[in-house]
């Protein structure tokens, strides 16, 4: 390519031609003396379901506090995180976060509560939202909007103050928050976006800042996950597949009472919210030889992802060998084919006026289906009671002029029956077939996973996050998979993400190969060759013949990038007066794009490089060298104007462009 400042008419890109494309794989050893300026590694698990946090002081990284319980847990469910809920004021100021949320509009009286604004399983917006800005909305269980931006961060900033409030209680004097260094996960299959979308939110929530980008590290689940379970010790995990007793129990014992023992076995050990984290790297990697490949599963309640990770001794780093994959296949799912049995039993009408007229009995209700749906094993055999709401009953009565009763009698749904004392009486096969769908799904994924050739002599197989206490889904798991490789269950396997947040937060450079999801790179404007370009790509400007619409390509889809590792490209201003460069990045699932034009290729986000304030005396061709890092959790980039080896102010925006 020539170097000289190109007509991009074709695009509205201001005429840029790239110089020189290089590789350099930096050190990232450079970076760890940095680590020491914060005291404390906050990680917030911002869980579609549930939510949590856990701290570690950078001076003893090897103790793990888990936040402190909170108030008004629900029966049949003992974990330390809280329902991801947020209500608001009828004048939209933040009110609650979580159990104080919920029961707060519970007891709202009927009138009032259509007034206030009450959010949950919001974060699913993020994942399901194609066209993500910063103006999208969330809608609240009373219909009304709310820009998501805000939600997120409300919800961020009293987790913010929470674990500021416990720091402080716990130290004896003010925790300042440019001690923290926060970690904040998300799924591993979110786009670029979705996580740009929470860093923004985390800035609002004055957690971090644009100047003070790396307070706020994002973190995936699944690493996460992958992290905590290296550490993993005999005794803190079930393993589904094992011959020799875990925990003192034999293998005899069905899957689920096996669980709730080994449960038992670990709660009297902790009666504190320390977990340690040995040093050395835990007993099952003992049996990890260098190479060894393993998956770790993370089933939460929106979605379901996957990693494949492959281990670097001697120091245990981690490889990632495929990119990450997953979907919508959370516990949510449950939910929502409990929701369709509802309407096939008393009327998709009904259900969708009762949940407008009576939002706090709907969230009443979808709690009572909660403790029931935790309740189901594969060996039930005695049925499930979930307990409608008094203004369930009372409410269907005024809208069809007949009793639930009634309702459940002429329904052919043989396996749901009314009980007398006011409650739906579901058989454990109805239970069951309401998990099917999403078990499935998973399942099915999972395969897909196991057929590709990266993918193939994985040892072990780790399912983590809240879905994966639910012995259905471990049974089937385990006889889908169990002959491959060994099923293993952290015990505290709700909380696993959380603490490998933690541990990511502390060493954040231990993954050190990761895979690119998609190919991104940039339009360009090539040399016309005859017989190699299409016809209709020529423009000819001042007597020189240019191909347009070139796709110049900066990384490849499931391609592996180390941790470091830069993607350079230098760009010249059209013209020196030129004071701003805005450069559009698209993206691809393909590998081999040759034109921005092709299918499948989308603008995805900008790269705007600031040349103001940069030197006044500038020479006739400017040259700005562009570095960029796709090794990391995000996307990153830096600039240097090459005749003054300044830094140039760069953004690289997926979000607002």
């Amino acid at each position: 390519t020539s170097a000289y400042s190109s007509p991009a008419k074709s695009l509205g890109d201001p005429g840029i031609t790239p110089l020189s494309p290089s590789h350099i794989v930096k050190d990232s050893d450079a970076e760890d003396a940095v680590e020491q300026l914060y005291l404390v590694v906050v990680a917030i698990d911002f869980g579609t379901t549930s939510s949590g946090y856990a701290y570690s002081f950078t001076k003893e990284p090897e103790c793990i506090h888990v936040m402190r319980r909170w108030e008004g847990g629900d029966p049949g469910v003992s974990n330390q995180k809280t329902p991801t809920t947020i209500l608001l004021t009828p004048e939209r100021k933040f009110h609650s976060f979580g159990y104080a949320a919920r029961d707060f509009y519970h007891d709202l009286d009927p009138t009032e509560s259509k007034h206030w604004l009450y959010f949950e399983k919001f974060k699913m917006k993020l994942h399901t939202t194609g066209n993500l800005t910063m103006e999208t909305d969330l809608t609240a269980a009373n219909g009304k909007k709310v820009k998501a931006l805000e939600i997120f961060a409300y919800a961020l900033q009293f987790f913010k103050e929470q674990a500021l409030k416990e720091l402080s209680d716990q130290g004896g004097s003010d925790f300042e928050n440019t001690e923290v260094r926060w970690v904040i996960t998300v799924p591993a299959i979110w786009k670029q976006p979705a996580k740009q979308f929470m860093r923004q939110a985390a800035y609002k929530a004055g957690m971090a800042s644009p100047e003070n980008p790396e307070q706020l590290i994002i973190a995936l689940e699944p690493e996460a996950a992958s992290i905590y379970c290296r550490k993993l010790r005999l005794h803190q995990m079930i393993d589904l597949s094992s011959r020799a007793p875990v925990n003192g129990y034999s293998p005899s014992d069905t899957i689920g009472t096996g669980f709730t023992q080994a449960k038992e076995h670990v709660r009297h050990k902790r009666q504190s919210r320390t977990f340690m984290v040995e040093n050395v790297i835990g007993e099952i990697w003992s049996e990890l030889e260098e190479g060894d490949r393993y998956i770790v599963v993370d089933s939460g309640g929106g979605t379901v992802d996957m990693t494949v990770h492959q281990i670097r001794l001697p120091e245990g780093h981690l490889k990632e060998l495929y990119k990450a994959t997953g979907g919508p296949y959370g516990s949510l799912g449950v939910d929502y084919e409990f929701e369709k049995l509802l309407c096939k039993i008393f009327g998709e009408d009904f259900i969708e006026q009762f949940k407008i007229k009576r939002p706090a009995a709907w969230v009443d209700l979808m709690i009572a289906f909660e403790s029931r749906k935790r309740a189901a094993a594969p060996d039930r055999t005695n049925p499930l009671n979930i307990t409608l709401p008094f203004s369930f009953i009372d409410y269907y009565k005024k809208f069809r002029g007949h009793s639930v009763e009634h309702a459940l009698r002429k329904s052919n749904v043989d396996f749901v029956k009314w009980s007398s004392q006011g409650m739906l009486r579901m058989s454990p096969d109805a239970m069951n077939a309401l998990f099917k769908p999403t078990i499935d799904q998973i399942i099915q994924h999972l395969s897909e996973v196991f057929d590709k050739p990266e993918v193939t002599n994985v040892k072990f197989l780790f399912l983590v996050g809240g879905f994966a206490e639910s012995p259905l889904l471990q049974q089937a798991v385990q006889s889908a998979f169990g002959a491959r490789c060994r099923v293993i269950i952290p015990q505290d396997v709700g909380l696993t993400i959380l603490k490998g947040a933690v541990l990511f937060g502390l060493d954040p450079a231990v993954i050190k190969v990761r895979r690119s999801p998609l190919t991104y790179g940039v339009g360009v404007l090539n040399r016309f060759v005859e017989g190699k370009h299409p016809p209709e790509k020529l423009l000819v400007k001042d007597g020189t013949r240019w191909c347009t619409d070139v796709f110049d390509k900066f990384i490849s889809a499931d391609q592996s990038v180390a941790l470091g590792e830069t993607v350079t490209r230098s760009y010249t201003p059209a013209k020196p007066s030129q004071l701003v460069i805005v450069i559009n990045i698209y993206s691809s699932e393909q590998d081999n794009v040759g034109f921005i034009t092709e299918s499948g290729v989308k603008k995805c986000g900008t790269l705007r490089l600031d040349l103001t304030g940069t030197d006044a005396a500038v020479p006739n061709r400017r040259e700005i060298k562009t570095l960029m890092q796709f090794g990391d959790t995000e996307i990153k980039a830096m600039a240097i104007d090459v005749a003054t080896s300044k830094s140039v102010k760069v953004g690289i925006d997926f979000l607002n462009y």
